[in-house]
């Protein structure tokens, strides 16, 4: 496969490039003093040179980012998948707005690339649109850029949100805008979504060529032979509603189990996401009687919280503790790291 192609219709911020053109910029970026375009340009150099493989960094959120190799052809597979999903034509307007260091960023490109999109690339700050005046056909956003650009979203007809997980507060929002949203799923291995749904919906629907199963401990399996020459065993328990649908419960190393009782901290962080502005997550901390306990952990500064932000849970579900962590670790992508502020706490209490 040419991967030196261009799309006749491909544009870069407005402007047309022929391959030897585009590659000119491409060193132009890699002098530039902002990360993100150097990486850009770096972006563009491995895509185009000799090698089939490209190297992708994983986003961090369980452990260390890790680099892995993944093949340029199933990244083309990967773009058509998803420009024949959402009905993307040549000539439709696309913006890049999230770091190209990660392979959200990076396919942003490779579909427009492949696909003939104009694309504009700004930087990927949480306020994105703030820095442009067009209109987009087609976007991709973290949760939180979608909040940060809530009063100008209407430019975008079609916007896809991944990363983290959307909060029932700001899906309430969007549902009143003319934007059509979906939450994706995906993770790098996957080379970004293989599954998405719109954000009034409740399962997710599989891209082209891709099929569902789940193992003996209910976690999705996924099974994309154009983007993965394996089964991708997850740690996600879903409701398989046919091997096309699932419904996504939690992570399995999220999971409570408090006296003998399995607890998704998802479902509760779903409930208590209209109560509490601040970000927050539910952790199953030790418990000498119960194994884990439900526990509330929240960024900032501490308040009270009374007994009616919880009268919604089951009484199972309600946390028997409340902690303030003045700063939450994040990964490079923004995604809480759960485990280890769940530790940081579990120390202070020792």
């Amino acid at each position: 496969m040419d991967w030196s192609h261009i799309h006749s219709d491909f544009k870069l911020n407005g402007k047309a490039y022929s391959s030897s053109k585009f590659i000119d910029l491409a060193h132009q970026y890699t002098q530039s003093e902002k990360e993100n375009e150097r990486d850009f340009g770096q972006l563009i150099l491995d895509w185009f040179n000799e090698s089939p493989f490209m190297t992708v960094h994983t986003s961090g959120t369980t452990g260390t980012p890790k680099p892995i190799q993944i093949e340029k052809r199933q990244m083309v597979n990967s773009a058509k998948a998803t420009t024949g999903f959402f009905d993307l034509k040549s000539k439709d307007t696309a913006l890049l707005c999230m770091p190209v260091k990660y392979i959200a960023g990076k396919m942003m490109l490779i579909r427009a690339l492949v696909s003939g999109l104009e694309l504009d690339v700004i930087e990927p700050i949480s306020n994105p649109l703030h820095f442009t005046q067009n209109n987009y056909d087609f976007a991709a956003m973290v949760p939180l850029q979608v909040e940060k650009s809530l009063p100008e979203l209407h430019r975008i007809k079609k916007l896809i949100i991944g990363g983290a997980k959307l909060d029932d507060t700001l899906r309430q929002k969007l549902l009143s805008l003319p934007t059509v949203c979906y939450e994706t799923y995906g993770m790098t291995e996957t080379i970004t979504h293989i599954a998405a749904k719109k954000i009034e919906e409740h399962y997710f629907s599989a891209l082209p060529h891709v099929t569902f199963s789940i193992d003996d401990r209910e976690c999705l399996v996924i099974n994309a032979p154009n983007v993965s020459q394996k089964l991708i065993i997850t740690n996600d328990i879903v409701d398989l509603i046919d091997n096309n649908h699932f419904e996504w419960l939690g992570r399995i190393d999220n999971v409570i189990n408090s006296g003998g009782v399995k607890i998704f901290p998802e479902k509760i962080e779903n409930i208590l996401a209209e109560k509490i502005n601040q970000r927050f997550f539910i952790a199953g901390l030790p418990d000498k009687h119960l194994g884990q306990k439900v526990t509330l952990i929240i960024e900032g500064m501490p308040y009270s919280i009374t007994d009616d932000y919880f009268e919604s849970l089951h009484q199972y579900e309600k946390p028997k503790e409340i902690f303030f962590v003045d700063q939450f670790a994040e990964t490079p992508t923004g995604k809480i790291k759960r485990k280890e502020i769940s530790e940081l706490v579990i120390r202070q209490e020792l």
